[in-house]
């Protein structure tokens, strides 16, 4: 089993790069990324960034220069990264890993209109929570 979806190839190669802030990686059919640092964290599946439905989404911000610190995997099908900002609730499939390497211009597009549409930039400090109930997970 490769990640959650049966389709999704194995990885091959996973490698931090500190220096670049970015996540190799290679799966079986080939294919390899380097995805970002920052579009991982920006994404991340965690319930903190996702909500809990649609519409409940978080936007992240200031992200641009936080670090992964620690990689630890998740069983046979994932990866849980700790980024430099204290975000550690987002588990990563493999297919969800592919997924942000193979779409990756889009979803950078996505988030950069996401930003300017309610007056932010990729550096813009995150506000602080207004006591959500959500602690993630």
């Amino acid at each position: 089993m490769a990640g959650l979806n049966a389709n999704t190839p194995h990885p091959t190669a996973v490698t931090l790069h500190q220096q670049s802030r970015v996540l190799e990686i290679g799966f079986a059919d080939g294919s390899e990324f380097r995805i970002p640092f920052e579009l991982m964290r920006v994404y991340s599946p965690s319930a903190e960034v996702q909500g809990h439905g649609p519409g409940q989404e978080v936007l992240q911000s200031g992200k641009r220069d936080v670090e992964v610190v620690a990689l630890e995997p998740v069983g046979n099908y994932a990866v849980l990264p700790t980024f430099s900002d204290g975000h550690n609730t987002g588990i990563y499939s493999w297919d969800y890993l592919y997924f942000l390497g193979s779409q990756q211009a889009q979803l950078w597009k996505q988030y950069e209109e996401r930003l300017a549409a309610a007056g932010l930039d990729r550096d813009t400090p995150m506000k602080a929570p207004s006591g959500s109930a959500c602690s993630g997970h």
